[in-house]
Formats: C-alpha cells, structure tokens, sequence
C-alpha cells in the first residue's frame, strides 16, 4: 500500500473516531457533527481507493463523482450509490442553521460510513 494511500486511510479513522464519539457522548451530543464526519470518513475512504489506483481526483465532498471516478476499476462499489448519496448530504445538511440531524439518524450515518470503510478496505486488499 502507498504511504499516501495510508494517510487517507488513517484520516478516514479520525473522522470516524470522531462521528462513534459524538453518537455516544452522554453530555451535548452534536448529532450534527456525527453525520458530517461520517460523509468525511466515506469521502477520505474513497479517495484513499483513488490514491492506491493513481486515478486522480479534485477537492470535492460530492461521493458520487468519486464513486465515477472508480467504477469502471472498481465495478463492485457501484452497490454503495444510494448509500454514497445520503452521506454526500451531509457535508452541509447539518453545518449550516435550519436542519438538525437527531440520534437516529446520526446512528445510521455511522453505519452507512462503515459500511463504505468496509468495502473499500475489501477493495483495497483484492488490489
């Protein structure tokens, strides 16, 4: 594996640390912050997928455009398209003032992106 390909993937983990932490604090939870980190773990798995292919990619949130990007190497992710979409979302559904993400849906926004981490760690091992 490529060391740059490694640093996405250890980036990808904090932003998943991250969105578990705040689904589980007791105290001010920010539900908000879960599912945007979540969409940030899926992304930074993704473009770890793109590093170790050498397929290059632009600064985007969009998962979908990355998910373009990888189809035709990596055909078996296309299952992950409605599940990509929600959590591309969540790069700024909830940042901004007017919506709010409660448990549930935090709850599955974690487990949409680790989801995506498991599929793409899968990919990255078949290479």
């Amino acid at each position: 594996m490529q060391p740059l390909t490694t640093e996405w993937i250890q980036k990808a983990e904090g932003d998943l640390a991250t969105a578990r932490r705040e689904l589980r604090a007791r105290t001010s939870p920010n539900y908000d912050a879960a599912c945007f980190h979540a969409q940030q773990c899926a992304e930074k798995y993704l473009k770890a997928l793109l590093q170790e292919a050498q397929i290059p990619f632009g600064k985007t949130h969009n998962l979908s455009l990355l998910l373009d990007l990888l189809k035709d190497r990596h055909p078996a992710l296309e299952l992950l398209r409605p599940t990509l979409a929600i959590l591309s979302a969540y790069a700024v559904e909830y940042r901004y003032p007017g919506e709010s993400a409660n448990k549930q849906v935090a709850r599955q926004a974690v487990k949409m992106a680790e989801e995506v981490k498991q599929v793409v760690l899968g990919e990255i091992s078949g290479n």
